[in-house]
């Protein structure tokens, strides 16, 4: 909204929703999206039709299908949220788009950049958008934190810090340096386990990513460090309901100003506290922010979202494929 493109009420523009898969991020993916005032849950389909109908039934969902196939088919289904395994992906978001649906796909999005073009062409080729479901892009602390950074209110960028999986990390690299590709890829540890990476980029800007092991208590923000100023996305940093602003007189503040910290400011963005959800992951709930973009974004007439993009997520496939490759190379 900020952009000018769509317009706030257009969260009441009605989409029928169909959901692929019964998972877990499925049944919470539901619980949220439902909030979006002009969503309908409408279908649910499964690899097995008895899990669809459970689903249906215990989700409060329209209709149970049998298979995918004849989900997709169905001519009052305006867009299938794909929340199946990441390995189907590909097959199950090409399955909606050439049956004519919108597809919002569960990142990540495909394993292969050359499978990402394909999909998008897909949906080109068929008028029909295809969102790759980086949710973190739709939290208001996020597009805050990017509008801060393309403003230049921090100055220019030369750091980028992040804390949690490839993909969270990698994803707050290409909001910091926009399309530019590493010089330099440097990645220690083994898939799985804990790790990191070092991404080198033109004009001495660097990233420093940390994949962390899960079973830890492992500290997740992510930083973006600029000339005059740093931004902190808090606690958790993949799905952030607050962000920490710091902009001195001088910088290095304590280096330039007697010990003396930087000023701050925090802003708050609270999650709806309308939305019900029994035992969330982090701040699942905010998967209202990326409904209601999709919503907005398709009453414009809009093919993508551009808090993500169809150019910055095949760049995001592109260099989370360059670190896989690395982290394989070290087991």
């Amino acid at each position: 909204m900020s952009l000018g493109l769509t317009r706030a009420e257009d969260v009441d523009f009605p989409l029928r929703w169909g959901i692929m898969g019964t998972g877990e991020i499925a049944r919470q993916f539901v619980s949220a999206a439902r909030e979006c005032s002009g969503a309908t849950i409408a279908a649910v389909s499964s690899r097995s039709a008895d899990n669809a109908h459970a689903f249906a039934q215990d989700h409060g969902v329209e209709k149970a299908y049998d298979t995918y196939k004849d989900m997709v088919a169905a001519p009052d289904i305006d867009v299938v949220y794909v929340g199946t395994p990441g390995d189907v992906h590909k097959e199950h978001s090409l399955m909606a788009i050439e049956a004519g649906k919108h597809v919002l796909c569960e990142k990540e999005l495909t394993n292969t950049l050359a499978d990402g073009k394909e999909m998008y062409a897909a949906a080109e080729q068929h008028n029909v958008m295809l969102q790759d479901g980086v949710w973190t892009r739709f939290f208001p602390a996020v597009e805050h934190a990017r509008h801060l950074i393309e403003a230049g209110a921090i100055g220019d960028v030369v750091m980028v810090q992040a804390a949690f999986t490839v993909l969270y990390t990698a994803q707050a690299v290409t909001l910091a340096y926009g399309d530019a590709k590493p010089t330099n890829i440097q990645v220690s540890g083994k898939q799985g386990a804990a790790g990191g990476a070092m991404l080198e980029f033109e004009n001495d800007r660097f990233a420093f990513l940390t994949f962390v092991a899960f079973r830890s208590e492992f500290h997740e923000v992510t930083e973006f460090i600029g000339t005059r100023g740093r931004i902190t996305l808090e606690e958790p940093g993949h799905c952030p309901t607050a962000l920490t602003v710091r902009i001195p007189p001088v910088t290095p503040s304590r280096y330039m100003n007697g010990n003396t910290p930087s000023p701050l400011q925090r802003f708050e963005y609270p999650l709806p506290d309308s939305i019900r959800m029994p035992r969330p992951f982090p701040n699942q709930q905010g998967f209202i922010y990326m409904v209601e973009a999709i919503h907005r974004c398709l009453a414009a007439g809009l093919r993508e979202c551009p808090q993500f993009s169809k150019a910055e997520s095949l760049h995001l496939l592109e260099l989370i494929g360059a670190i896989y490759s690395m982290r394989a190379e070290t087991k």
